[in-house]
């Protein structure tokens, strides 16, 4: 079923071309991805497909009854809403329903004995009843609570940026739609938060149009890829890594066509040069071919990002964290971390949203001071700091301005001294547009100007705060060829998997209980080995528990020639045997008990949060009991095949 249509939709910014011509249909199921180098109107194209912005020519039409929703960078916000008012927000009957529900409620628990009031709750109920709209209502806090935000009545005034980020996702998320728009959804939440996403829109019917610079989020989730270049809409019905193999395909063919085409083109400057005469009809054709193949030139390509930027020598001694601690008011953020770096250091800091990790990085850079410990750098240490906040940078300012006010001008790893013009030519910022205000350029263009200046100032030690935020995929490619190259420490604070996976060799891991713990390998290896310990502290408590069976399976003789002793179980192993099968059914049944009291308390946010609470205790005893029965029927077998 088609869901929308966009047809020939051009947009022009100024001058500058965003998109032209752009002509494609989304169906039921699809999951489009949109690539694009910061600047080319990806952003902008999300907008005039929503209904936000209109085109300049061309038009945007969906189907009867088709309902679009759709989560932009800049979400808007009013303070005074709490959580759960923002996300009640909409249209549609199912919203309409579940606000007349709640203010219902509210006024029935100020006039309990008001017949009215009891009336007009139970026609909302009902109603309820009837659109299904119980299990939204429990989908929301689902949502909330799987990106990180419990307080369902906190005023979103009082949320910080990357919260009230993470509460337009969830409405988002929740709201009806045929049609679903994300503009950087992985900006601003955790790993975690991004695999449960990812698993939420694999599963989910309708439509799906976002950007993103998450490149497995991409690859697990896409089914479509859009590029957008140089003003062309190129179209891939694949995922990330199958779009870069056709990609790769569609520009070997061009250059093929453009070889052919400059072939041609030097035959016939060549007869141009011999004196050609315009008297007859084929020699007229001939003057007209090779203005044709002159004019057919391919647009020049938008360049290759290219970092190359020299460091200063770093010295034996380069940072010695030793046992800091870090507190806020009642909360302990880090309890006691040791690191000392080594030459060549890639270290990843990982964890949850609020758990430290900035906070870490900060008392790296000395913006922060421990509660206790110490943090010291190197004498030789020059340190290049790339903060997740956008910096306050001067709007009035032209591009070179700004990069000038870092440095004039800077040496290359190859030793060349280039100017500051030359440098932004090569991070793409062409000469007319040095020239343009920075209030003009885009969110994701600001971000790169930014990282640009601080590898101006050439360090040795760099701090990456969140780097992969708003830059495209073209940037953080260069930036990790960049780093491969780079020869100093680079310290990164990112939940960006693939970035992690290309750049880091050791994981610092935010575990809870004020814990920072230190893994060998990048984010893939660090998520293997935080299993693997995960699964061996669970099954602690059984192999403590299996210890005098474990015992009884020694098979070597003890002193002299004494015969092997026979498998038998002990008294608890036998015990736990005979009612191990009742446990285990026991304890799903709680399971399907708390599963139909977690759909009846939707609306109840402290009894929910309870009942998640309970509903994991009872999944890892539930693991430790199977891990359990597999043990004592492996040791029954062994038994009973001796006695044979």
């Amino acid at each position: 079923m088609n869901l929308l249509s966009v047809e020939n939709v051009t947009k022009t910014y100024g001058e500058k071309v965003l998109f032209q011509d752009v002509t494609f249909g989304l169906e039921e199921g699809d999951k489009m991805g949109i690539i694009g180098v910061n600047g080319t109107g990806k952003s902008t194209f999300l907008k005039v497909v929503a209904g936000l912005e209109p085109p300049d020519s061309g038009r945007v039409a969906t189907g009867n009854r088709v309902r679009i929703q759709m989560l932009s960078q800049s979400p808007v916000f009013d303070p005074e809403m709490t959580v759960m008012e923002h996300l009640y927000q909409g249209s549609s009957e199912e919203m309409t329903t579940l606000r007349a529900y709640q203010e219902a409620l509210t006024a029935l628990e100020l006039r309990p004995v008001d017949s009215a009031m009891q009336e007009r709750l139970v026609r909302a109920n009902a109603r309820m009843d009837e659109l299904g709209a119980w299990q939204l209502e429990s989908d929301a806090k689902t949502a909330l609570t799987k990106l990180g935000i419990t307080g369902f009545d906190a005023k979103l005034g009082t949320l910080s940026g990357g919260q009230r980020k993470r509460v337009a996702m969830a409405a988002a998320l929740i709201q009806p739609s045929d049609v679903l728009i994300l503009d950087e959804p992985t900006n601003h939440i955790d790993n975690e938060s991004v695999a449960w996403l990812e698993g939420m829109l694999q599963k989910r019917k309708g439509a799906l149009l976002m950007i993103t610079h998450d490149r497995y989020f991409l690859d697990r989730v896409s089914n479509r890829v859009m590029e957008l270049d140089r003003g062309q809409a190129y179209f891939y019905t694949a995922n990330y890594s199958r779009f870069l193999e056709l990609k790769l395909e569609r520009e070997e063919r061009e250059a093929a066509s453009e070889a052919k085409r400059q072939n041609l083109l030097r035959n016939e400057l060549a007869w141009i040069r011999r004196g050609a005469k315009a008297r007859t009809t084929k020699q007229k054709a001939r003057i007209d071919r090779f203005e044709q193949l002159k004019d057919a030139a391919p647009e020049r390509s938008g360049g290759k990002l290219e970092v190359s930027v020299a460091s200063q020598r770093l010295g034996k001694k380069i940072l010695e964290i030793e046992h800091i601690h870090k507190a806020y008011g009642d909360k302990t953020l880090i309890g006691d971390f040791s690191y000392i770096a080594v030459p060549g250091d890639r270290l990843g800091i990982v964890g949850r949203n609020g758990s430290g990790k900035s906070t870490l990085l900060k008392m790296i850079a000395g913006k922060l001071e421990p509660d206790s410990g110490t943090v010291v750098l190197g004498p030789t240490v020059k340190l290049g700091w790339f903060s997740q906040e956008h910096e306050e940078m001067d709007e009035q300012l032209r591009v070179i301005e700004y990069i000038r006010e870092g440095a004039e001008q800077v040496r290359t790893a190859e030793g060349e001294l280039i100017s500051a013009g030359q440098m932004l030519e090569r991070f793409l910022f062409s000469s007319v547009m040095q020239w343009t205000p920075i209030a003009k350029l885009s969110g994701g263009e600001r971000r790169r100007l930014q990282l640009l200046r601080v590898l101006m100032q050439a360090p040795n030690v760099l701090l990456l705060d969140e780097p992969t935020n708003d830059l495209d995929i073209a940037t953080l490619t260069v930036l990790e060829d960049y780093l491969d190259e780079f020869p100093g420490v680079v310290i990164i604070v990112s939940h960006d998997r693939y970035f992690l996976d290309r750049t880091a060799e050791r994981i610092a891991a935010f575990e809870g209980n004020r814990e920072v713990k230190l893994y060998v390998g990048n984010y893939t290896d660090y998520q293997e080995q935080s299993a693997a310990s995960q699964q061996a502290s669970q099954s602690k408590g059984t192999q403590d528990g299996s210890r005098s069976a474990s015992s009884a399976t020694v098979s070597s003789s003890q002193q002299g020639g004494q015969k092997e002793k026979a498998l038998r179980m002990s008294y608890k192993d036998q015990k736990d045997f005979e009612q191990i099968d009742e446990w285990i059914a026991g304890t799903e049944s709680e399971l399907a008990v708390i599963s139909g009291q977690m759909e009846a308390a939707g609306s109840d946010s402290v009894r929910l949060q309870e009942l998640v609470q309970k509903q994991n205790g009872l999944e890892a005893k539930l693991d430790e009991l199977l891990e359990r029965w597999t043990y004592l029927n492996e040791l029954a077998e062994q038994i009973a095949s001796q006695k044979k």
